[in-house]
């Protein structure tokens, strides 16, 4: 059985742009082991980190469908991130790439894992790019966004060619 999953791609280190589109491509790599289906790309936002001092981030996220759990998708999800050269030394600390499960068909709720995510409700540059590949979640989650104070400001559109297997950022001031 399918599962829907959205998922965030966020980046402040090293060359953001084409991290996020190198996320992109190992996700849709990932239809032979776990049958992946890539089915939406959203803008891309660019925000102010949390935590210590560091460089902004470029946010985005993805939506998909795939054939396994949602702790087999994090399995590699975590090993993306570590292949991008992503360590967890600080917490909230800077990364060349952060991948997380946004939202997910089926909510979850274990030690590793919790879907929606657990800061989902906090966070304008994750609620934003999953508005925009998920918009039939605007019911739940636009009022929050708007209380939050509206998206981050845009920097593109992620643009992935299943031909080719490649992504690149679109400049462009609006999603589509």
């Amino acid at each position: 059985m399918d599962h829907v999953f959205v998922i965030g791609l966020g980046s402040n280190l090293g060359v953001r742009e084409h991290n996020l589109s190198a996320a992109v491509e190992a996700v849709a790599r990932l239809a032979l082991p776990l049958a992946v289906r890539l089915e939406a790309l959203s803008c891309v936002y660019e925000s102010a980190a949390i935590g210590p001092p560091q460089p902004a981030y470029l946010n985005a996220a993805l939506r998909l469908s795939a054939c396994c759990t949602p702790e087999a998708l994090l399995e590699a999800l975590h090993a993306i991130e570590a292949a991008h050269g992503r360590t967890r030394e600080v917490h909230w600390g800077p990364r060349s790439l952060d991948l997380d499960i946004l939202w997910a068909s089926e909510g979850r709720q274990t030690e590793q894992l919790t879907i929606p995510h657990a800061q989902l409700l906090l966070r304008t540059f994750a609620l934003a790019p999953l508005l925009d590949v998920a918009p039939e979640l605007a019911v739940h989650y636009a009022p929050v966004l708007e209380r939050l104070g509206g998206p981050p400001p845009v920097r593109g559109t992620l643009r992935y060619d299943p031909t080719s297997g490649s992504c690149e950022l679109a400049a462009s001031a609006q999603c589509g």
